[in-house]
């Protein structure tokens, strides 16, 4: 790999503003504030909008609609089912 085209990778703490929760990760993003992780050490902190601690489709908080098939529909209109 050619030196100096990469951006630097590195350990960060994302954390979810709606719930709090809070994962260690590696990312290129950079913030000036930092907090100290469960290891002992400080990590830069994100603070993100929304996880999968807070995300509908992880927390089974989401509701599915099924719209009617034509299978569906037909079986309906010529009283099949």
């Amino acid at each position: 790999m050619k030196k100096g085209i990469h951006p630097d990778y590195h350990p960060v703490v994302f954390q979810d503003s709606a719930t709090g929760f809070k994962f260690l990760s590696g990312s290129t993003v950079g913030s000036a504030e930092t907090i100290k992780w469960e290891d002992g050490n400080e990590y830069p902190l994100i603070r993100v909008e929304i996880t999968s601690d807070s995300h509908p489709f992880y927390t089974g908080r989401q509701k599915f609609q099924q719209a009617d098939g034509t299978v569906a529909k037909f079986n309906k209109k010529y009283g099949l089912a």
